[in-house]
């Protein structure tokens, strides 16, 4: 089902204003519900969601892939999401992620630079200089491979 579902996907982003969508993630509660998740690179908007939607519910009744009653919903990952793709990452540059690596250590910063092997997140950080404390930017560089988690914190 997944790769008929990306296949449709595959087709529907070649239509105009669509094709910087990418597939992110699909969870499927039996035959009777199926979520998926869709990123843009330039956003996405309800709009494209609906849009997507529309021309994959047609797909899909057309094959019969679902029951009768089935719901469908397109939505962006959202930030509760953890990011999956440099796609994402890039997107993202300039906002505060909260990261777990592969060790399991937490790091918090303002994610800087997105290249092929991975990112660089800066953070402020106290330290002791003689009596008094001062506080400096720190830069940690992360690669996506030892990146196990990583969430775009929301401010308001």
């Amino acid at each position: 089902m997944e790769q008929t579902i990306k296949a449709f996907l595959e087709e529907i982003f070649k239509e105009e204003g669509l094709e910087d969508c990418f597939f992110v993630e699909m969870v499927l509660v039996g035959d009777h519900k199926l979520t998926l998740y869709l990123d843009c690179d330039s956003g996405m908007s309800f709009r494209k969601c609906q849009r997507v939607s529309r021309m994959l519910e047609s797909r899909i009744e057309e094959k019969g892939l679902m029951t009768e009653k089935y719901t469908l919903d397109v939505s962006s990952p959202g930030t509760d999401r953890p990011l999956k793709f440099q796609r994402q990452y890039a997107k993202n540059i300039g906002r505060k992620l909260k990261i777990t690596d592969g060790e399991g250590e937490t790091f918090e910063g303002t994610l800087s630079v997105v290249n092929e092997e991975g990112i660089r997140i800066e953070y402020k950080e106290r330290i002791k200089e003689g009596k008094k404390k001062k506080t400096i930017v720190v830069e940690k560089d992360l690669l996506f491979e030892n990146i196990n988690k990583a969430i775009v914190k929301t401010s308001f």
